[in-house]
């Protein structure tokens, strides 16, 4: 609603990189209190961490590329990540082939720092979609049973029960009522991250939390993006590129969730 927050020396600082550098850094906090939690190397996770989130930016970065390649004329417009302008699931894929990475690198057990990882995660996306929000990327489609354009959060009584409408300079459409798609999934991120914290007290076997994380997003993913205007759906399916990739996590989670349970018990086959 706001992208830009203060001036310093003639920079706009925005209020998306805020709120995107918050959710990095009580990430990275939550991931250096549950590493202990676990007895792992402090070193070891600070350091797989940062592969991981340097990874998960370029990986996000390549995907909005390819998906939105017409905003890109050249080098700079790819750097320019103060524009906004990533993917999550681009993010989601870099971070994890960087934090393979850190893991082989470091020598540190695979599905417990996998577990560490997901919560971090919810939270650090959680802060990420209120950058979007500021930013007005992500936005959703006109939302059909508005009774006002003015610029703000307007309540109403259809689903979802509140609607944004932006103003001129925001990515999103000014003065258009959308639905809140951001917000939307920020508190989906936000109640997805208290489960994973929730379960992570309680998980019966080592991947569990990051399996749980990956059905519990895919699941709300897949959902929010029949409220999305901004990813094309693929004909002749009618689904979005994104809504695929929710449906192999979904899918992919309940085949790992069995196969870990199943080494947990010793039945794995030999």
């Amino acid at each position: 609603m706001f992208p830009y927050t203060i001036s310093v020396f003639g920079l706009q600082i925005s209020l998306y990189g805020v709120f995107v550098a918050l959710g990095v850094l009580l990430g990275y906090l939550l991931v250096l209190r549950l590493a202990k939690r676990e007895g792992l190397p402090t070193k070891a996770v600070e350091n797989t961490f940062l592969i991981a989130v340097i990874s998960g930016i370029v990986g996000a970065r390549i995907a909005y590329s390819i998906e939105h390649h017409e905003e890109f004329k050249n080098f700079l417009d790819f750097i320019a990540l103060w524009k906004g302008g990533v993917d999550f699931y681009g993010g989601l894929i870099g971070g994890i082939i960087g934090a393979l990475i850190g893991i082989k690198l470091y020598n540190l057990p695979l599905w417990k720092s996998a577990d560490i990882a997901a919560p971090a995660i919810a939270l650090a996306h959680f802060f990420g979609r209120l950058g979007c929000t500021s930013a007005g990327c992500c936005y959703g489609k006109p939302f059909p049973y508005a009774a006002s354009n003015e610029v703000g959060i307007h309540f109403t009584d259809k689903f979802p029960f509140f609607y944004v409408v932006f103003p001129k300079g925001a990515v999103a459409p000014p003065h258009v009522p959308l639905y809140p798609t951001q917000l939307m999934e920020a508190l989906g991120n936000l109640l997805i991250f208290f489960i994973l914290i929730y379960a992570f007290r309680r998980k019966p076997f080592n991947g569990f939390v990051f399996s749980l994380y990956l059905f519990l997003y895919g699941t709300e993913r897949f959902f929010l993006e029949f409220f999305r205007g901004v990813t094309p759906s693929i004909q002749p399916i009618g689904l979005t590129w994104n809504q695929v990739v929710s449906l192999v996590l979904i899918f992919g989670s309940i085949l790992l969730m069995f196969l870990l349970r199943r080494e947990r018990e010793g039945l794995s086959p030999s």
